[in-house]
């Protein structure tokens, strides 16, 4: 089995490179790229509802499809908004011991 946090990395990586050629044509990251950090947020949005709608009828098949789409497309949404992951990893350490409740809390 993969490690989680090492094939995020990859995928984040993947999304940059994409980024970077800018191969709008060929990418469909690349495109959705160059359609701003709305569109990115608006895909992101639409994943994440198809993902909660498969949870709420209890396919599990289709809710892990759904949520890799989920996972992709937010790093395509932190790409857009030049926010590396490695920031996001750094805010959930540390969070992490944190009770839920303090935390929510200590952000007012």
């Amino acid at each position: 089995m993969t490690d989680a946090p090492d094939i995020l990395a990859r995928l984040e990586a993947t999304i940059l490179a994409r980024k970077a050629e800018g191969a709008a044509s060929t990418s469909h990251t690349a495109a959705l790229l160059a359609k701003g950090p709305a569109k990115c947020a608006e895909k992101f949005g639409e994943e994440a509802v198809e993902a909660i709608i498969e949870a709420a009828q209890g396919n599990r098949e289709k809710l892990t499809t759904e949520c890799a789409d989920v996972l992709y497309h937010m790093l395509v949404m932190l790409a857009a908004q030049d926010v590396p992951l490695k920031d996001v990893m750094a805010e959930l350490n540390r969070r992490e011991g944190t009770s839920g409740i303090a935390e929510k809390a200590s952000r007012g």
